[in-house]
């Protein structure tokens, strides 16, 4: 009796979302969605590679006079022929196509035409034909292809086309990525895993499509797949029970639900403000975030070594904002981090850029890096938890590519250089701490499937406090 399907009722007898059908038919976070999350995720590490690269492709060597004698501090007074590239004319870009003096403000186009193109379009077309999984593979072998023919560039202007195209592949697979992944995971597991997901970024052609999307109907008009098969690893007498069950999901209203787009976010009163906040704390977050990072190229100490001391400060963040996900909310967090980041950029605004006071400025920026980090890691979990699953993946979209302009800012604040960079970065940490405590908590509360269950819940909530 064990192995019989339950009868198949023509009549609608149970309300359930899909939050709650992935904790009933899948369970929290179970051998598939460990199988999904791991192979998902290893299509951002990629991501990073191509986004950091800048730090040592593009950084401005040391030079020296050819006849041995004191040099100016400048070369853009000397002959071309007084001077040359210690290391070589291949060290770097900027060696290589000579972007110094009058050409200095080109250092910074690359990586401005890399940030343009993270710009979010992958976020609208995986809500709408292409889909979650065909959305990752298009952009992993794009990511491929023209991250190679980067290496291979000709010119500088090659160089800008194909660093715009493979960051329009790293940013359709940061967003792919993210929501593919936390989607099919349990309420009480999402936020933990979509840190990990951020922190652990080939192979999406072995990932089922997202059951939250598929259910919907987002890209497939059939009954769902992936949640069979998740359930068939976790309880092999599951899938025929599932096959038979998904019929009752959301019963008693319309079970046609049909994807959002951005403009159903901004005609939702609820929505709406959150959108414009999260977008807002997103654009100062990256601006900081993008910005200590390659500002390591301007702080006259070893590039390696600050390369290193950023990367540990990051993966201290990451552990700790894992950690603290589960005991302390979103905006408090969020809020700390973000003025702990302003403050310490302050501080190292007030510094020098002589002796031990430069490896305080350096320490100063470590600091400020791990704070940003945080910040920069915990958005994506609180912007996916801002908006209901219809028009998730579109409203993460466009918050992302709200931080794809701010990083876009960073580059030129960096080839300012001298003091600027440090007070851009305080102010951004203050005033985006400002902003996100107008945010929503979003700590243990409802993942919302539709618009209107969002509307719903936030009315109630709000009764409920007017009631005492």
């Amino acid at each position: 009796m064990d192995n019989q399907v339950p009868p198949k009722s023509s009549e609608c007898n149970e309300k359930i979302g899909v939050d709650e059908m992935v904790q009933r038919y899948a369970g929290e976070f179970g051998p598939w969605q460990l199988r999904h999350f791991m192979l998902t995720s290893v299509a951002w590490t990629l991501g990073a590679f191509q986004g950091m690269a800048v730090v040592f492709a593009d950084h401005r060597p040391k030079w020296r006079c050819i006849s041995g004698g004191a040099c100016p501090e400048t070369m853009c007074g000397l002959p071309h022929d007084a001077w040359e590239w210690d290391g070589g004319r291949r060290t770097s870009t900027v060696a290589e196509w000579d972007l110094v003096c009058k050409d200095m403000y080109k250092a910074g186009i690359p990586q401005f035409a890399f940030f343009v193109g993270c710009n979010g379009t992958f976020g609208h077309l995986s809500d709408s034909f292409l889909g979650r999984k065909r959305a990752l593979a298009l952009a992993c072998a794009m990511g491929a292809t023209f991250g190679f023919l980067t290496s291979r560039s000709p010119s500088f202007y090659f160089y800008t086309l194909f660093r715009f195209v493979t960051g329009v592949s790293t940013g359709g697979a940061g967003t792919s990525v993210f929501v593919l992944t936390t989607e099919p995971i349990g309420p009480s597991k999402r936020a933990t895993m979509g840190i990990c997901t951020t922190s652990l970024p080939l192979a999406p052609f072995s990932c089922p499509s997202s059951p939250t999307s598929t259910i919907h109907g987002v890209h497939s008009t059939s009954s769902p797949q992936s949640l069979p098969s998740c359930k068939t690893l976790q309880n092999p007498m599951g899938n025929k029970y599932l096959m038979e069950s998904h019929y009752h999901l959301d019963c008693g209203t319309d079970q046609t639900v049909v994807s959002g787009s951005i403009i159903d976010v901004i005609r939702s009163p609820v929505t709406r403000l959150r959108f414009i906040l999260a977008v807002s704390v997103n654009f100062l977050c990256y601006v900081a975030y993008y910005g200590l990072c390659l500002n390591v190229m301007n702080l006259k100490t070893n590039l390696y070594l600050g390369v290193i001391l950023n990367g540990v400060a990051e993966m201290l963040a990451y552990m700790l904002t894992a950690v603290a996900l589960k005991w302390v909310g979103r905006r408090p967090l969020t809020v700390g981090m973000m003025l702990f980041s302003g403050v310490v950029c302050g501080v190292g605004s007030l510094m020098g850029d002589v002796g031990a006071v430069r490896k305080l400025r350096m320490i100063c920026g470590v600091m400020g890096i791990f704070a940003m980090t945080s910040t920069y890691n915990l958005l994506f979990v609180y912007a996916s938890e801002l908006f209901p699953t219809v028009v998730r993946n579109t409203a993460v979209g466009c918050v992302s590519q709200a931080g794809q302009i701010g990083a876009m800012v960073a580059t030129f604040v960096v080839v300012i250089g001298g003091r600027w960079p440090f007070i851009v970065f305080a102010v951004c940490g203050v005033v985006g701490g400002v902003l996100a405590w107008l945010l929503p908590e979003t700590l243990n509360q409802p993942l919302y499937d539709t618009m209107g269950g969002l509307e719903k819940g936030e009315l109630q909530k709000s009764e409920a406090v007017r009631d005492g």
